[in-house]
């Protein structure tokens, strides 16, 4: 353990030294008993003592052969038990049975007794020794730790080696939970240094001084699974694309590793066993753009393979990056793929071609997926976990998910389900952050945040129990964690107000759907009549020539309506001179007489 505080002390704080020695016993007081006090005391009978080292008692019972075949209902008629009949014979003991049933005496024997088992039940229907007299403290109890949940540190294991590697992957022993196999790793390329330990370790949950088995790889591990069906088993991908497993009966060395040539190309992210009859049957899936499946018993090369190429021409170069993969035991044909693009990828394992393997996407995030997995309740709905945000998604939908967190300041790097609550998932963040979301509670902000530590937290794995869980961390700390009740207890009606509430976001989501398909249709109605339209235009264009004709024709009629106009104008001027001239003349001539208007006519 390291030391956080050293208390210190000065030497002459301390007082006077002890000297102790060896002597013989010394008598300094002697008092003797005053036998008048005697009356004032009252003797107590009885006396309890409470001692701690008593003789051990047990009560023993036998329970013979009359009495079990009593137990059975057998009637023991003139003298008990026939002697040629075996009492472990069942069809002779029914036979037997019904032969007795039918016997006058045994009848009579069974209404006395039923009278008295009446009698019984109705003396002890006065007293219900069955009723539960603080069922409504056990509820409210329920209730305050639904309203204050919380979480314990338990333990935390630290990376032993000087060179601190990130926990990348965590499993638990499937048998108890009693142990934890950590994967280490440094997913930093190219950064990690020459000195840097490969090993990864499985800890026993309550020695957190000492790992109780190391795993050496050729390469560091970046994921590790137990066998679900042989807890000796541990399956784990390496940093440089090898499969290799191990038996924790036979050492710390992989048992049996796969070729160089036939391995994966990058970091293998994924390793899930399947569901298969002899329990030996992995698959794992590496940014390299294939899912690999395999059999641990022959780990040569593949038994199958498949190319995550969107366009399903199965061309390696242009497969999507797979970081997550999701199995689940009761679809055993169906798996999922989380890649680096931030699409889900859905698979049919079954498909008669590799092109029909690829079913379908589902695209909403904008980053890798870290983490996918589907509800252990509602097989149909499954959450990922990438970029700032968690969501929650409906294999009916494929264009958005039904539900998802708030963007946080950080990146999300992992989460999970719980086990046993239907509407609780984890997730964990950059800034060393664990969330824990109850959608029944509150959508919009965890139900619990804890900060776990100051570094960021790159795994989470949750005990099948829902109780504890463990978060590593980029320095390799696994810190083991105790959540309250109320977050990993089955409340009342929980799984009926959660389906109820996926199928409404569902039906929601593909009324939403249904629109931005009839709103796409629409606009692509109508842009291809404008394409018509612009194409009708195009079809009617004239050429240079005659536009350049056109314009003159219509600027030369411009100006000839502008002189049409001024003419127009001009006259209208002469008219209205005129008009004033011939006034002036008459006037004229009706003030001067002939003289004048011959003057006029003169001089015009």
């Amino acid at each position: 353990m390291e030391i956080v505080y050293v208390y210190t002390k000065k030497r002459s704080e301390f007082g006077r030294q002890c000297n102790f020695s060896d002597r013989p016993a010394e008598l300094h007081v002697d008092i003797l008993p005053d036998t008048s006090l005697a009356a004032n005391f009252t003797v107590r009978d009885p006396c309890n003592v409470t001692i701690q080292c008593a003789e051990e008692m047990s009560e023993h019972e036998v329970n013979t052969e009359r009495f079990e075949s009593e137990s059975r209902g057998i009637n023991h008629v003139e003298g008990g038990w026939p002697k040629d009949l075996n009492p472990e014979d069942m069809e002779a003991t029914i036979r037997y049975r019904k032969k007795v049933e039918k016997d006058e005496h045994y009848q009579n024997t069974i209404m006395q007794i039923a009278g008295l088992m009446e009698h019984c039940c109705k003396q002890n229907n006065a007293t219900d020794i069955y009723q539960e007299f603080f069922e409504d403290e056990d509820e409210e109890v329920m209730e305050e730790s639904e309203e204050q949940p919380s979480a314990k540190t338990i333990n935390v294991f630290r990376d032993p080696n000087e060179v601190k590697r990130t926990a990348t992957s965590l499993s638990w022993h499937p048998d108890g939970n009693h142990k934890l196999a950590v994967a280490y790793s440094s997913l930093e390329f190219q950064k990690a240094p020459n000195d840097m330990s490969f090993d990864s370790y499985i800890w026993d949950i309550e020695n957190p001084n000492k790992p109780e088995m190391t795993l050496k790889p050729v390469s560091p591990l970046v994921c590790l699974e137990y066998n679900p069906k042989d807890s000796h088993i541990l399956v784990g991908g390496s940093y440089n694309g090898q499969i290799a497993y191990w038996d924790t009966r036979k050492g710390s060395q992989p048992v049996e590793m796969s070729t160089i040539e036939h391995s994966h190309r990058d970091p293998v992210y994924k390793v899930i066993w399947l569901q298969s009859k002899t329990g030996m049957d992995i698959f794992s899936a590496s940014t390299d753009g294939q899912v690999l499946w395999w059999d641990i018993r022959k780990m040569s090369e593949p038994t199958e393979r498949l190319i995550l190429d969107p366009s399903k021409k199965g061309n390696l170069d242009n497969a999507l990056g797979a970081v997550s993969l999701e199995f689940e035991t009761t679809m055993p044909t169906k798996f999922m793929v989380g890649t680096e693009q931030g699409l889900v990828v859905s698979c049919n394992r079954k498909a008669k071609t590799p092109a029909e393997k690829i079913v379908c996407t589902y695209s909403g995030h904008h980053g890798p997926i870290y983490a996918l997995q589907r509800n252990p309740f509602f097989p149909k709905n499954f959450l990922t976990v990438a970029d700032w945000t968690a969501r929650i998604w409906s294999e009916d939908i494929k264009e958005s998910s039904i539900m998802w967190t708030k963007y946080h300041m950080a990146h999300l790097l992992d989460g999970c389900w719980s086990p046993v609550r239907p509407s609780v998932f984890f997730t964990v963040k950059m800034d060393g952050t664990l969330d824990v979301w109850d959608i029944l509670f509150k959508q919009n902000d965890p139900t619990l945040s804890l900060k776990v530590c100051d570094e960021a937290l790159y795994s989470i794995q949750v005990q099948d129990n829902g109780r504890f869980l463990g978060c590593g961390s980029q320095l390799g700390t696994t810190t083991l964690l105790e959540i309250s009740g109320g977050l990993c207890t089955l409340q009342k009606n929980e799984k009926a107000l959660v389906s109820e509430m996926f199928e409404r976001e569902t039906k929601r989501e593909k009324i939403l759907e249904a629109r931005h398909r009839e709103m796409r249709l629409k606009e692509r109605s109508r842009s291809e009549q404008s394409r018509e339209d612009e194409g009708k235009e195009a079809d009617g264009e004239e050429s240079t020539e005659e536009l350049v004709a056109r314009a003159e024709k219509e600027f030369f009629d411009i100006l000839e309506a502008e002189k049409r106009k001024e003419r127009n104008e001009e006259k209208e001027r002469d008219k209205e001179k005129g008009v004033c001239e011939e006034k002036d003349f008459q006037e004229e001539y009706e003030t001067n007489g002939v003289s004048s208007f011959a003057r006029r006519e003169i001089s015009m």
